[in-house]
């Protein structure tokens, strides 16, 4: 089964984006791997007024899948929702979607209905602070998983009903069966199916780093494991921050199942990616580690308001 590589997405990324949750690390100043900015996605010197701004560095931490969580206790959802992914895919419809949040398509808003157990709704959990897969803009819901979310509503002929809340609220959500599908910009993994059966994968995604713009310490690393070396030289007193519950954290704390050593600065949780990153400028913390397709977003966005 296809699924879209965000990697070819990025390079035609030229869409103004507003805040979201994202996969970045900030600077530090740390020895070797140094170099120009070149190499570095999403790279700003500033504005010109002193004023701090980040860049991407192009390289993958990670290699994961997205999903969608459905109800254990809705197989036949689980077919349909499944099919749904492939029709989408093979029919161009899910490019169509993604070239809105990655080319030069415009985002369509999705309305959610009110909660109503008299009426036949689909009724799906998400966390709108995940930018391009799932955002808000006043009272409307925006994003590659909200698009996909009303399509799939109206492909069930139901009413669509989108609950908004913490990421890591999400799946328990739909495993204490007060939603029923969790669309959320969710990496598969078995921490999370102990609450939701995931659906076929429908985007390849990765942890992405992210440093101020006049820190070129990581501009000259090749790979992964270059950064990684890197990144296990910080110490005990530097700060990470994550966005809660994501791989990000995962990648940061150290898992098993996830296959991640761990490294040894501090882990600083957060809603939201921006928050984080915020915190990063104002000089909080030193590093943010989030998903490549949020990073490109919110760096985007960030340095055009320095």
């Amino acid at each position: 089964m296809f699924m879209q590589r965000e990697s070819e997405w990025r390079e035609c990324y030229e869409k103004e984006i507003s805040f979201g949750p994202c996969l970045i690390l900030a600077c530090g100043t740390l020895a070797g791997c140094g170099g120009s900015s070149d190499s570095s996605e999403g790279s700003s010197e500033g504005s010109g007024d002193g004023s701090v701004t980040a860049k991407v560095i192009d390289i993958d931490l990670t290699s994961e899948e997205y999903a969608f969580g459905v109800d254990k206790n809705q197989p036949e959802l689980l077919d349909q929702v499944n099919g749904f992914i492939a029709k989408i895919q093979e029919d161009g419809t899910f490019d169509e979607i993604c070239d809105k949040y990655f080319g030069g398509g415009e985002p369509e808003a999705v309305e959610s209905a009110e909660l109503d157990s008299s009426k036949d709704q689909l009724v799906v959990a998400t966390n709108a602070a995940f930018e391009p897969f799932e955002y808000t803009k006043g009272d409307q819901y925006y994003g590659i998983d909200m698009e996909i979310a009303a399509l799939l509503a109206e492909e069930l002929g139901q009413e669509l009903v989108i609950q908004n809340m913490d990421f890591d609220a999400v799946c328990l959500s739909v495993g204490q069966q007060k939603c029923d599908i969790a669309m959320a910009g969710l990496t598969i993994n078995e921490e999370r199916e102990e609450y939701v059966t995931f659906s076929d994968p429908y985007y390849q995604a990765s942890q992405r780093l992210v440093v101020r713009s006049d820190d070129s310490a990581f501009d000259d690393c090749e790979d992964a494991d270059a950064v990684a070396a890197k990144l296990g030289e910080l110490e005990s007193s530097d700060k990470i921050g994550v966005q809660q519950g994501t791989t990000g954290q995962y990648y940061v704390e150290g898992d098993e199942e996830w296959g991640f050593d761990g490294l040894p600065a501090e882990c600083v949780p957060y809603k939201s990616g921006s928050l984080a990153v915020q915190d990063l400028l104002n000089g909080n913390i030193q590093y943010v580690i989030i998903d490549a397709a949020p990073a490109a977003a919110i760096t985007e966005a960030i340095n055009e308001m320095q």
